[in-house]
């Protein structure tokens, strides 16, 4: 079990990892805080999922904070500023947002709208990226940049784009990019703003860290560069070339690998210079951080700086090595797109019923009782703390060989429930018991609990199931109350891999999450958070369980909130259409065999009302459980 805590909320951690955008309310409710009005009331998180029940809003949903997402862009903004103004740097910073990490049109539109004043612009890895992008006024400074793989239509389109004004930035991949590049341009008679891809040779550490070093996917070696610069004298375009791209790293968990990527770019950033290269901004690329847990440590799900000392780290690191090289300073671009969005976004799901692995009650003996049963019976006489172990093992004994006996037939079923039920008495007492000490024992975890929730992990948590990513997740409501059970977290999909059996806790991981026992009178709310960042984009159709419904609020200074935006979660008819099945050809079919039985007389002309009634009803209704 976790370590004694001061208050029962502190098991979860909220504290360490909540940056200050969450706080536990005197009620046991966990209330969200708007870091843009630091005085103002937090709002209570059951109270906001009371209210959009109530709308007609109903759990599974993301719910979305606007103020956290305007607070995650003025803080990387504001932090670069104050990092060029304490080094004396001559340059400065224009961040961009890579669409990838959440495309949806609510945040993008928001992103552009908070990041106007900071000429934050944003970066496109593909066609449909570009159009989005293009869809957007952005301030007159803001870049638009282009990186991944591009035929012809989509450098046609950002060059064209640069008439109206975009600072559209056509990143080369390859050698053979430049080619298509040349001729398009020559095409349009339109001259491209052009980038560079330098592939770093230096690697950092983490889960991702083979998206940086001399394996990574995208970018230039050296070879391959000076290929190009020599192609760009020889077409006359070499000026065209004004940004360097060199991507430091993904979720860089050290920050001293940063300062070590970014000392790297700048040499080729002077190199390039040195071979006439009239370069002006430095895109750093990706790699600022999330810090999942709060730990502030280097490792996969957390991170050992801030972001005022990741803009510190690039801003002196670049003006320490262009001074040496007596070259001026460059616009500064980075492409961070986790740091801003992570933490504006939460899923939170109901808790549909669980199972549960003990009892608290257990049957008397009975004179037909198996000898087995009786002797697991007698278990509990000698249960005590110093017996704990032999207990344990004693009942597992007994159990195991009652299950022997009634797989061969010689116990019934009647017989084994009893033993079942006995068991799980037991397994209550020892629980209470190991409760009492200091650890919960690894022998125990497989008797925690299992809350069947609302939710798909495929969808909207994909990253928790593909590549073991931890988020915060924290009941809702009684946090003002020890919780009294242990649990891991199912999905409804039909698939064993469909749960969360790793938690953020103050201790630190756990297989299990302390949960409070469920009542039929209320809704249990559970909610995942830092989910802003690539949930929403990767989730799949696992058992055709389509996206939530989503809301985006607003938090007002009196402790209550505005909804700003909903969006209606997939109904079963759209998931259809995503696997190639036309709803209405459905509704045919299953038509065709309604009148058939109906005229066959196996079924009632009622009965045929509430079932054409029942299936053009779900056809047309919410995915999750209802």
């Amino acid at each position: 079990m976790s370590k004694p805590a001061t208050q029962p909320h502190d098991v979860y951690a909220i504290d360490r990892w909540g940056r200050d955008l969450f706080s536990v309310l005197e009620n046991g409710d966990l209330g969200l805080k708007n870091p843009m009005r630091v005085d103002a009331a937090p709002v209570s998180l059951p109270d906001i999922m009371s209210d959009l029940e109530e709308r007609g809003i109903h759990a599974p949903l993301v719910l979305r904070v606007s103020p956290f997402l305007e607070h995650g862009i003025r803080h990387i903004n504001a932090s670069f500023a104050q990092a060029i103004a304490q080094v004396g740097y001559n340059g400065v910073y224009r961040g961009v947002f890579p669409i990838k990490v959440n495309q949806q049109a609510q945040v993008i539109d928001r992103i552009v709208q908070f990041g106007r004043q900071y000429s934050y612009g944003l970066e496109a890895g593909s066609k449909a990226e570009l159009v989005i992008a293009l869809a957007h006024r952005l301030a007159r400074d803001a870049l638009i940049v282009c990186n991944g793989v591009k035929d012809a239509e989509f450098i046609s389109l950002a060059l064209l784009s640069r008439k109206l004004g975009f600072n559209t930035v056509v990143v080369l991949e390859s050698p053979k990019e430049l080619e298509t590049v040349l001729t398009v341009a020559a095409e349009l008679g339109q001259e491209p703003l052009l980038g560079v891809r330098v592939k770093l040779t230096n690697q950092i550490g983490g889960a991702w860290s083979e998206s940086s070093g001399d394996r990574s996917t995208f970018g230039m070696h050296t070879d391959q560069l000076v290929a190009v610069i020599d192609r760009l004298k020889e077409a006359g375009m070499l000026h065209c070339l004004k940004l360097q791209h060199s991507h430091l790293g993904s979720q860089i968990p050290d920050v001293n690998d940063v300062r070590r990527a970014t000392r790297e770019a700048c040499r080729y950033f002077i190199e390039l210079t040195r071979e006439g290269v009239e370069l002006t901004h430095l895109d750093l690329g990706g790699g600022l951080g999330v810090d999942y847990t709060g730990e502030k440590n280097a490792s996969e799900n957390s991170i050992n700086y801030s972001v005022a000392e990741y803009a510190t780290n690039i801003v002196e690191t670049v003006a320490y090595e262009l001074d040496g090289a007596g070259l001026d300073h460059p616009v500064l671009v980075t492409e961070s797109g986790r740091a801003v969005v992570a933490t504006s976004s939460m899923l939170i799901f109901n808790v549909l019923e669980a199972t549960l692995y003990d009892g608290q009650t257990s049957p008397d003996a009975a004179p037909d009782d198996h000898h087995l049963v009786g002797d697991l019976i007698a278990v509990q006489d000698y249960l005590k703390p110093a017996r704990v172990q032999e207990c344990l093992n004693d009942a597992a004994y007994y159990r195991n060989e009652l299950r022997a006996l009634f797989r061969r037939g010689f116990i019934d079923l009647r017989q084994m429930a009893r033993a079942e039920q006995i068991y799980l008495s037991l397994m209550s007492k020892i629980k209470r018991l190991a409760e009492s000490g200091t650890d919960f024992g690894d022998q125990l975890e497989k008797l925690t609990d299992i809350y069947h929730c609302n939710f798909s992990l495929f969808q909207s948590l994909p990253d928790v199931w593909a590549i073991d990513q931890l988020h915060p997740v924290v009941p809702l409501q009684q946090l003002n109350v020890v919780p009294d059970r242990r649990a891991v977290l199912a999905d409804i999909t039909c698939d064993s891999d469909g749960k969360v059996d790793r938690f953020i806790l103050d201790d630190g991981v756990s297989p299990s999450l302390p949960v409070h026992s469920l009542s039929d009178a209320t809704h249990y709310y559970i909610g995942v958070f830092y989910v802003g960042a690539y949930q929403e984009t990767l989730g799949d159709l696992h058992n055709l369980f389509g996206d939530t419904n989503v809301a985006t609020i607003e938090l007002r200074d009196d402790g209550d909130f505005d909804l700003l935006h909903e969006q209606e979660g997939d109904t079963i008819a759209e998931v259809l259409s995503y696997v190639e099945y036309d709803p209405r050809d459905c509704v045919d079919a299953f038509r065709q065999m309604v009148d058939q039985a109906t005229s066959e007389k196996r079924l009632k002309a009622a009965d045929r009302k509430a079932l054409m009634t029942a299936y053009r009803g779900s056809i047309s209704g919410y995915t999750y459980y209802e």
